[in-house]
C-alpha cells in the first residue's frame, strides 16, 4: 500500500498507461504536483506552449462572500442579498475572479505530449470549455490505480482522503 511514489515508480506508472490520455494524466499529476481535480479542470487555453507553462486554478479555495451593503454572508449563486435585497451579482463575480491561480513551468517532453494529445482531438467540450481530460474524479482515480497495479506498485492510498484504490 503506497501513499507517495518515487520518481522511478512514477515513470513505471506512466509506461503502464495504455493510451496517451492516461499517460498524460499521470505525467501532469506527477510533474505539476497538482490535485486530480485541478488536472481535470485544465482547459486548452490554460496551456501556453510559447511560454512553456500551464496555469492551474486552485479549486479548493473557499469563497468568503458578504453583501457589500449590509455584510450578510452570501452563497456563490446569490444574485440578491437575502437580508437587504440589493443586487450582489457583481460582488460574487469579483470574488470568483480572485481565485488563486498558479502558473507552472512545464518540461519540453510534457509540452510535446500535450500538443500531440490536443492535435489528436483529445480535449472534450464541456460547458463551453475545452477540457483537456473529459472525465470525472472517480474515473481519474481508476486510471491512476490501474496504472499503479500494472506497474507492479500495489494498492495506492489517496493522501487527501486516506481512501484506498479509486479514492
Amino acid at each position: 500500500m503506497k501513499t507517495y511514489l518515487e520518481p522511478e515508480e512514477l515513470e513505471l506508472m506512466e509506461q503502464a498507461a495504455t493510451n496517451l490520455r492516461d499517460r498524460l494524466l499521470i505525467r501532469l499529476l506527477s510533474r505539476l504536483g497538482c490535485r486530480i481535480s485541478e488536472a481535470l479542470a485544465l482547459t486548452v487555453p490554460d496551456i501556453d506552449p510559447g511560454q512553456g507553462t500551464v496555469t492551474i486554478q486552485h479549486l479548493k479555495a473557499g469563497l468568503k462572500l458578504a453583501c457589500p451593503h449590509c455584510g450578510v454572508r452570501l452563497g456563490r449563486s446569490h444574485a440578491f442579498c437575502p437580508k437587504c435585497g440589493e443586487g450582489v451579482e457583481k460582488a460574487v463575480a469579483q470574488a470568483k475572479e480572485h481565485r488563486r491561480v498558479r502558473t507552472l513551468p512545464v518540461d519540453t517532453g510534457t509540452l510535446d505530449m500535450l500538443r500531440d494529445y490536443i492535435c489528436r482531438g483529445g480535449p472534450e467540450s464541456h460547458g463551453g470549455s475545452m477540457l483537456i481530460f473529459g472525465m470525472n474524479r472517480h474515473r481519474a482515480w481508476q486510471v491512476v490505480r490501474d496504472c499503479a497495479l500494472r506497474a507492479g506498485l500495489g494498492e495506492l492510498v489517496n493522501p487527501e482522503t486516506g481512501k484506498r484504490g479509486a479514492g
